[in-house]
């Protein structure tokens, strides 16, 4: 069977993930910081697909390397991998603290790129593979007060578009998946939780999860989760940029208060 590798397994949408994809016959590589939550994991899925775990931290710079040397070990060659891994932090850029800034670029950025950089040859010499790589509505506008995570998004979307098509006709499917609110740990993580109109408007993994397999299987260079999502990002388009970044910096700032 072919192997899926997911980045950020060990809640929220990386485990949700890795659930859809055990029922689709996908055998597993996982990875995450949590070791207890991924054998967890493992013992759960292991009775149905063929499970690996390897927990680490991306954000390390040898992560992704430490990562791509346990699957060569394994005799693993990625058929599919779901870039998943990253976090958000809400608040000021001057008042943050810099290690957790850099580390949602190392993340969210670095260790995505290095991940589809270790892959992408091996697919293409094949003439078959994925990449799902998980952005955000956030990618389609800067985020004052959460200026971080929004451009690291906006960086997922621009380069998950240009492998897209450079790997075009070649067997290899990119896909970028834009979903809004999740309910998922990353809302706890990064404050977003505490804002009643993020528990309103948030949606169900399986839910986004669907939807991005469903993306990277149609090869869909960019993809939603839900209409009110694809509504809000295609309209910002249509809004000048200096009244866009002065009204999400109105909304997140209120959210800060």
């Amino acid at each position: 069977m072919p192997w899926a590798l997911v980045t950020g397994a060990s809640a929220g949408l990386g485990e949700a993930f890795a659930r859809a994809l055990a029922a689709e016959g996908y055998d597993l590589l996982l990875t995450a910081r949590r070791a207890d939550r991924l054998e967890a994991l493992w013992h759960e899925l292991s009775p149905r697909v063929r499970v690996h775990t390897v927990p680490l931290d991306l954000a390390r710079p040898e992560g992704p390397a430490e990562l791509m040397a346990a699957a060569a070990r394994l005799g693993i060659e990625v058929d599919l991998l779901v870039n998943n891994a990253g976090y958000g932090l809400r608040g000021s850029f001057a008042g943050s603290d810099a290690a957790g800034q850099l580390g949602m670029v190392d993340l969210n950025c670095r260790s995505l790129t290095a991940l589809a950089h270790a892959v992408v040859p091996g697919m293409v010499a094949r003439g078959t593979g994925g990449i799902l790589n998980v952005a955000s509505t956030a990618a389609f506008q800067p985020g004052p007060w959460m200026a971080v995570y929004y451009a690291s998004k906006a960086f997922v979307l621009s380069f998950s578009q240009a492998l897209h098509e450079e790997v075009r006709g070649k067997g290899v499917r990119v896909a970028a998946l834009c979903p809004g609110p999740v309910r998922t740990e990353f809302g706890e993580r990064s404050g977003l939780d505490e804002v009643a109109l993020f528990d309103r408007l948030a949606a169900d993994p399986a839910d986004v999860v669907r939807d991005g397999l469903a993306a990277v299987r149609r090869n869909r260079a960019v993809a939603f989760s839900g209409v009110l999502n694809r509504v809000a990002a295609e309209a910002t388009r249509l809004v000048p940029r200096g009244l866009l970044r002065r009204t999400v910096g109105t909304v997140q700032r209120a959210r800060t208060a």
